[in-house]
């Protein structure tokens, strides 16, 4: 059975970049849950603005997983990813080309999206111990309410992460 899983950093205040996009702030520690969480997945699905910010960080970062990018102006100059225009149309034809275990990797723009299309399985938030006081908030506006139930929290020295599943 296929499972969206959201897995993502955010500042205790809510914050998962700031303004201008940067992630200065995330802490440099290998002392997480991301390894085991990574090697779960087969599939990474994300917008096109966390795609432009993964390759700011040197080549991309998921090429032994099955990526798409989602992106209304659709480009098609790289490899590893596919670009998708219509999340709507993804998630009705059942994932196509996606595999089982699939990370939705961000941002907040095609997180609201994929709630609003009840396509999430899971969320899972590592809080950052920092408050940022502006910047991107990891949940726009939503067009309805979500409930949560909390199915793990683990810590990882001074980072926790807090593991949901949504409630259908």
């Amino acid at each position: 059975m296929r499972k969206i899983v959201v897995y993502i950093a955010s500042s205790l205040d809510g914050y998962v970049a700031r303004e201008n996009g940067d992630v200065d702030w995330l802490p440099e520690t290998s002392e997480s849950g991301y390894d085991a969480f990574y090697k779960s997945v087969d599939t990474v699905i994300m917008g096109k603005t966390t795609y432009e910010q993964v390759l700011i960080f040197g080549s991309y970062t998921y090429k032994n997983k099955k990526s798409f990018v989602f992106s209304r102006t659709n480009r098609n100059n790289d490899e590893n990813v596919e670009f998708v225009s219509d999340i709507a149309k993804f998630v009705d034809d059942d994932f196509p080309g996606a595999g089982e275990n699939i990370w939705l990797v961000g941002g907040p723009q095609i997180i609201t999206s994929f709630l609003k299309q009840e396509a999430i399985d899971e969320i899972i938030i590592t809080v950052i111990p920092v408050l940022l006081g502006k910047g991107i908030p990891l949940f726009k506006n939503g067009e309805k309410e979500t409930k949560l139930e909390l199915i793990k929290t683990e810590k990882f020295g001074q980072l926790v992460d807090l593991h949901y599943k949504v409630l259908k």
